[in-house]
């Protein structure tokens, strides 16, 4: 049985780059939200008359937020048996329950351990920029207010703390 990593933390600050390394490092499987999921909530989001790019509404939240972790936990848990997972995504409300990591545990029956990336503001912003993903166009309009709104607290539990510098977007 494999191990499973949770790699999250804000946008913009190097998660999708440290587990497609952790993830070539370990020969594990990689399970990216954006990568997985993106297809499916983009067309179920067109389908519902709403923005596609929108990753921040509570329309979305209530909608996709958390059929997108489960569709990432189900991939992990088929890998799981024969290989080290990777799921890379923000994971925002579950680092703020002190008891995730052991619920995760058992759940999975297998060691967990949880990576938060993050990163100085400035270079969160032009990673941000740089990258050019449209589903960022909001939060770069009102960038002062989307950190205003943006939890970028570290986990409520014991985890590995990641400072990016300069990577590669």
């Amino acid at each position: 049985m494999g191990d499973l990593w949770i790699i999250c933390g804000p946008a913009g600050v190097g998660k999708s780059t440290h587990g497609r390394k952790l993830a070539a490092e370990k020969r594990a499987c990689l399970l990216d939200s954006d990568t997985i999921t993106e297809p499916v909530v983009r067309a179920g989001m067109e389908l519902g008359g709403l923005d596609p790019d929108d990753r921040d509404s509570p329309v979305y939240r209530a909608a996709f937020r958390d059929p997108v972790y489960e569709c990432l936990f189900a991939a992990a848990a088929e890998n799981l048996a024969h290989t080290d997972v990777i799921i890379v995504g923000p994971f925002t409300s579950e680092i703020r329950n002190s008891g995730w990591l052991e619920e995760l545990e058992e759940r999975f029956e297998t060691g967990v351990h949880v990576v938060f990336v993050t990163c100085d503001e400035s270079e969160r912003k032009r990673r941000v920029e740089s990258r050019g993903n449209p589903r960022d166009d909001l939060k770069l309009r009102d960038w002062d207010r989307y950190l205003a709104q943006s939890d970028t607290r570290p986990p409520a539990f014991e985890h590995e703390r990641l400072v990016s510098e300069f990577l590669k977007a």
